[in-house]
């Protein structure tokens, strides 16, 4: 599965491959599999990208052309 949303939402902030490494603890090469989708992004990564992105993780993914990140969630009492 290709993610071509994080490479314009990186481009867009006239980020480097290595600076979105950097940010994400991994490799540059790691960070390069993930937007030519020659790797699956893990879970805690995509969140991580959709909050440094102010975003959804569904709008990373294709699965909404809505770019606003959803409310948060109430905290739960209990």
């Amino acid at each position: 599965m290709r993610y071509p949303r994080i490479r314009e939402l990186r481009e867009d902030r006239d980020l480097t491959q290595k600076e979105m490494a950097d940010y994400l603890n991994c490799s540059q090469v790691s960070y390069s599999y993930y937007e030519i989708g020659s790797r699956s992004i893990p879970t805690e990564v995509l969140i991580q990208l959709a909050r440094y992105h102010h975003t959804s993780t569904d709008y990373l993914l294709g699965l909404t052309n809505r770019r606003e990140p959803y409310p948060s969630a109430p905290a739960r009492q209990e």
